[in-house]
């Protein structure tokens, strides 16, 4: 079985002329993801459910959804968990942005970056 990386690559490139206008982020298609103190968030609009992961864990919970999540080509919203009680909150923070940008950034997935809520 391919790689969650090979299977990435399978969608389209990023289409901006497809999200560009997409200023309510209720009303984004694509993967949402939230830059947590404990990993990284992943949100399920199905049920509107925040799945919890480790960003080691991110390529392959990716690559399983299904083609119809990336209406928009191969790009991911991505906020920052805006709950923060210590300084060593937002250095957590700051980390897993670095992990979760780096590793999207190796497969081609692009980042539209979402100020934090």
């Amino acid at each position: 079985m391919p790689d969650a990386a090979t299977l990435l690559q399978a969608i389209p490139a990023a289409d901006p002329g497809k999200y560009e206008r997409v200023h309510d982020m209720k009303k984004w298609g694509n993967p949402y993801l939230i830059i947590r103190t404990d990993g990284v968030g992943l949100l399920d609009p199905a049920d509107n459910a925040e799945i919890v992961l480790k960003p080691e864990e991110l390529l392959d919970r990716l690559a399983q959804l299904p083609a119809s999540a990336w209406p928009y080509g191969r790009v991911v919203a991505v906020s920052e968990n805006s709950a923060r009680g210590s300084e060593q909150d937002s250095v957590a923070i700051r980390r897993n942005k670095g992990i979760v940008g780096g590793i999207l950034e190796r497969v081609q997935v692009a980042i539209e970056w979402v100020p934090p809520a």
